[in-house]
């Protein structure tokens, strides 16, 4: 009996060390799952104010608005380490940044908490490679418009302060900027070409700097965003055509293996279109899409349209085999200029 009774006791005592040690595991595996979202941030011309939305469930988007004392504004960033939230004000005509902006509810006016000097006469886009903001200003600068020419801001970020390392005079002019490890890709306005400056955080003096290379992009009309993945290596570009028509001639290029392509092209080349893909047509309504974001999970493209119907928000996820497709997405934002995704 006394043997029964200890089998019993043992057996019990096994089942019970199971369950714990399963309990245990689930306790484990769920604490080690990161649950992350996925945010557009955006700006705008028409009031400078910063629209950032949830797009994690593309049936439940929710959208929050946050008041900035700027009434225009292009190239926006968000550090989610810090909860900086940072745009170009093209009203203050500087860098402006805003702290702990997640704990702000929609309609709510955010003080800037970093702030730049006033130097730039028209800012564009914002790119960013750790401490180091670059802006693209796309002002004449010597009072020739026939001249191609802009300027690249350098701030470094320290503290509470965005301070100008230096000035880059470039022979293009400027909009779009985006950085892959130490090369600032540039889009050459009024055209349909692609420069990079290799190595560009190492020129730092005040300078008159020429593209390490220029490739033009067959298909596209006028190209002014642009964004790199490096992830998959995928480069996306938009073109707006006409800037007179804003409703429905533009469009999006995606260049898949970029990086091969980019480099088997010769300087003062042609990427094919043959190697590309094009979104187009009255369905997409895109007519002056001025920037774009990427998200290489889901594949989706995230447009700022700034024609279309007075500006828009725009994301499109069956992007495959390009074409006149609609929208996934479509949320009316007056003179929108500028998107950054980020997940966290």
């Amino acid at each position: 009996m006394k043997r029964l009774n200890l089998a019993k006791t043992l057996a019990l005592t096994l089942i019970f060390s199971i369950i714990f040690m399963s309990c245990e595991n689930d306790d484990n595996n769920t604490s080690n799952e990161t649950m992350t979202s996925t945010y557009l941030y955006t700006s705008n011309n028409a009031n400078g104010n910063i629209t950032y939305y949830n797009v994690g469930d593309m049936s439940n988007v929710m959208m929050t608005t946050l008041v900035t004392s700027s009434t225009a504004a292009d190239g926006v960033f968000y550090d989610a380490d810090d909860d900086m939230l940072v745009q170009a004000s093209r009203s203050n005509m500087m860098l402006e940044g805003f702290m702990d902006t997640s704990m702000s509810s929609t309609g709510a006016s955010i003080s800037i908490g970093i702030s730049g000097s006033s130097d730039m006469m028209s800012p564009r886009e914002l790119a960013v490679n750790g401490d180091y903001y670059v802006v693209a200003d796309n002002a004449d600068v010597d009072g020739d418009p026939d001249t191609p020419d802009g300027k690249l801001y350098v701030y470094m970020k320290d503290g509470n302060d965005f301070t100008l390392r230096n000035v880059i005079t470039t022979d293009i002019k400027l909009w779009g900027i985006t950085f892959d490890g130490e090369s600032l890709y540039a889009i050459v306005d009024t055209t349909n070409e692609l420069a990079v400056y290799s190595n560009f955080l190492a020129n730092t003096g005040d300078m008159m700097l020429s593209a390490t290379k220029t490739i033009a992009v067959e298909g596209i009309v006028r190209t002014h965003g642009l964004t790199y993945d490096a992830m998959s290596d995928t480069m996306v570009l938009t073109d707006i055509a006409a800037a007179a028509n804003g409703q429905d001639d533009g469009g999006f290029h995606i260049i898949t293996d970029f990086m091969s392509k980019f480099n088997n092209t010769a300087d003062g080349g042609t990427l094919a279109m043959s190697d590309q893909i094009r979104v187009a047509g009255s369905s997409t309504m895109l007519g002056n899409p001025v920037d774009v974001a990427f998200d290489s999970e889901t594949e989706t493209v995230y447009i700022a349209e700034a024609g279309n119907n007075g500006g828009r928000i725009l994301a499109f996820n069956n992007i495959g085999s390009g074409g006149n497709i609609a929208p996934v997405l479509n949320y009316d934002l007056a003179s929108a200029s500028s998107v950054y995704l980020v997940k966290y």
